[in-house]
Formats: structure tokens, C-alpha cells, sequence
């Protein structure tokens, strides 16, 4: 296991859909490997692909290690397949956009299908902070990121704002 860098805004790879994994293989495994490793040291609780440079569809997150054991859920060409009419608003952070906190909107709770890295596909609900990171990583698989959730000024303040932080 490797730590990698993580890509920052606002490196192009963080807008690209990424692509499909198509065979579960060493090379997947490497990777999803590398990417807890790196979520982890961040310290993080979720991780996309394209935030280490990978431009597939997979994400890591572990939504509780912080308070307690390590419980890494894995998840390759995953599919949001419903989701709940109640929105919930909570502090969003993310690893990519270092120092900045934004408010998002999105449905409370998502039941997400996913293949694992034994290759069985998998099924289930996500509640809580758990279903706020699964549509985040998820974001991320499809070139979005934080940024894109808020107004035209919203965005270009958070932006200028950002700029300040990483200077």
C-alpha cells in the first residue's frame, strides 16, 4: 500500500467523468489499496479515484473509523438506484479542495448498488453522513465537485475564497 497525492481543484481531472472498471483485476486492487492508504493518511473518510489521479469509477469510504474500528467499504462502478424525497443540509469538506467547508444539499438517505473487489455486485441503503459521502465520492465519478453545488456567486466567492487558502 502507497500513500498517493491527492489532485487538487482545480486540476481538470476533477471534472471528468471517469470510466467504467471493466474486470475486477491486480491492477484494481493495487489501486483501491493505494486509495485507502491515502484516505486514511489524509486523514479522510471517503476518496475517488480521480482525487489520486485514476480516471475509474471507484471510491473508498469509511464513515466511522475516526470514532472506532476501520470498516473501508469499497465500491466499483457504483449506481445511486434510489433516493429519498427528505434533503438533508450538512458541512461538507473534501480532500481535493483542502480548507474549505460548504454546505450541501442532498437527499438524506440513497440505496446504492456497487461491485466489490471480489467482483459480486452488492446493494444497499445509505443514511446519514454515510449517504452524504456515497453521493459525494459518487460526484466525484462524474466530474463534480463541491463547487458545482452552489449558485453562480455562491461558487465564485467559495473560489476566491479558496484561492486566499491556498496561497
Amino acid at each position: 500500500m502507497t500513500a498517493r497525492d491527492i489532485v487538487l481543484w482545480p486540476d481538470p481531472r476533477l471534472k471528468t467523468v471517469c470510466n467504467p472498471v471493466v474486470q475486477v483485476d491486480a491492477a484494481t486492487r493495487v489501486l483501491v489499496s493505494d486509495m485507502l492508504e491515502t484516505m486514511y493518511a489524509a486523514p479522510g473518510r471517503g476518496l475517488a479515484a480521480p482525487q489520486v489521479g485514476a480516471l475509474v469509477r471507484i471510491f473508498v469510504m469509511d464513515v466511522d473509523w475516526k470514532e472506532g474500528a476501520r470498516a473501508p467499504v469499497v465500491c466499483i462502478n457504483p449506481e445511486i438506484e434510489s433516493e429519498s424525497d427528505d434533503v438533508a443540509t450538512r458541512g461538507e469538506g473534501c480532500l481535493s479542495i483542502p480548507g474549505i467547508t460548504l454546505e450541501i444539499s442532498r437527499p438524506a438517505a440513497v440505496t446504492l448498488s456497487w461491485t466489490d473487489l471480489d467482483g459480486a455486485r452488492r446493494s444497499d441503503v445509505f443514511t446519514g453522513f454515510a449517504a452524504a459521502c456515497v453521493q459525494h465520492e459518487l460526484d466525484h465519478l462524474n466530474g463534480i465537485v463541491t463547487f458545482d453545488h452552489l449558485s453562480p456567486q455562491g461558487r465564485a466567492d467559495m473560489e476566491a475564497e479558496y484561492a486566499e487558502v491556498t496561497q
